[in-house]
């Protein structure tokens, strides 16, 4: 594994963060934030052109058909900008289960319009049990036609078709097809909006089976621990620059060891993401026989990380960081909704458990007969 960025990868990743930071600055945030959708077509429009929506999506298909690690550096770029609107659902978590799961014309069909910017898209999947497990969907296709009901269902209405994750097999829904009921629910991150999705009858086209959801949805998690590293980066750029100018007694706050100690707890977690979200990427890259565990364990340490160096942040600015006007608030909100998008800390300790016990398992080592048997060899 190569422990540093290459030149090309160091390029994506500045010219994302120059992008950002000239088209969506925190002022523009505010002001999507405050629309029904918090999503912009000019802004989608300019992600386009750059190449953004299509940056995992295969060459055949119009997309730049870069790697992995390119779209975490992207994520982790858009997180630190506080991106708002559908991007995430549509390219990292659509555009993935599409690309694993449909054959190459539905791929022509949906993924195209993803990558092209021409259609923007969202993944239906968790139900009444709030579960991420595709395992534990009870929806199910009768005749191609779905009735039920999904929640928590990121840019529904910005969307122009919905992938939907059903018992027995996944399904591409028309944003306008009969049958079909969007209503908003209420969420802590206001620049991702959420809403639950209800379908009576509604025709739905099957693109594939769930066999390969796993790897899909694996790679949209790993996607969203790096757009958390982006928001904890900025966190701590924010609370240091802070600590730095904010005065007391006549000295910057930040030569108090309790203040220093926060801000290095701050580096410690954010780079510990970093280095987790990265690796996550790799292993599926190079689909090395861990990437799930990988994975897993990059979401379950950069939730609660997440969670931890937006607390500490408030914390150091004190009462100003409880203040609307302080935009601190606006990434510790992002941080919350996005501990639990995909799964959350214990959700992923659950897999990862699973995945160490069933790996023993079938290499001979699950069983206390084995054990005994290798102990005596020893």
């Amino acid at each position: 594994m190569q422990f540093g960025l290459s030149e090309s990868q160091q390029i994506l990743k500045d010219t994302a963060r120059k992008f950002f930071s000239g088209e969506c600055p925190i002022a523009e945030v505010r002001r999507l934030m405050e629309t029904a959708t918090a999503y912009d077509p000019a802004l989608w429009a300019k992600l386009a052109e750059q190449g953004f929506t299509g940056i995992i999506s295969p060459e055949e298909f119009g997309g730049m058909g870069l790697g992995k690690v390119e779209l975490i550096l992207l994520m982790e770029e858009a997180g630190y900008a506080l991106l708002p609107g559908p991007f995430f659902s549509a390219v990292a978590l659509a555009g993935a289960v599409i690309d694993a799961v449909a054959p190459a014309e539905h791929k022509k069909k949906y993924l195209g319009r993803i990558a092209s910017g021409q259609a923007r898209a969202t993944v239906a999947l968790p139900e009444a049990g709030a579960s991420w497990d595709p395992a534990d969907a009870k929806l199910e296709a009768i005749g191609n036609k779905l009735t039920g009901t999904k929640l928590f269902v990121s840019d529904a209405t910005t969307a122009d078709f919905i992938v939907v994750i059903a018992k027995n097999g996944v399904f591409a829904v028309d944003a306008k097809a009969p049958g079909l009921r969007i209503e908003p629910m209420k969420g802590m991150d206001l620049t991702r909006k959420i809403y639950s999705v209800e379908f009576s009858g509604t025709p739905a086209e099957r693109l594939g089976g769930t066999e390969n959801l796993d790897r899909a949805l694996a790679l949209a998690t790993a996607a969203l621990a790096a757009e958390m590293v982006g928001g904890m980066q900025r966190a701590l750029e924010t609370t240091v620059a802070y600590a730095k100018t904010r005065k007391q007694f006549g000295k910057p706050i930040g030569i108090y060891q309790a203040v220093q100690h926060q801000c290095a707890d701050m580096y410690l977690e954010t780079e510990s993401s970093r280095s987790a979200a990265y690796y996550a990427a790799w292993a599926l890259e190079e689909n090395v026989p861990d990437a799930l565990a990988a994975v897993s364990i990059a979401k379950m340490y950069a939730s609660e990380a997440a969670r931890s160096v937006g607390n500490r942040g408030i914390q150091v600015h004190g009462g100003m960081g409880f203040t609307w006007e302080n935009d601190l608030h606006l990434y510790y909100r992002r941080a919350k909704a996005s501990e639990t998008m995909l799964g959350d800390a214990m959700f992923h300790r659950e897999r990862i458990a699973r995945l160490v016990i069933d790996g023993a398992a079938k290499q001979g080592r699950g069983t206390p007969s084995k054990q005994a048997e290798m102990a005596a060899k020893t």
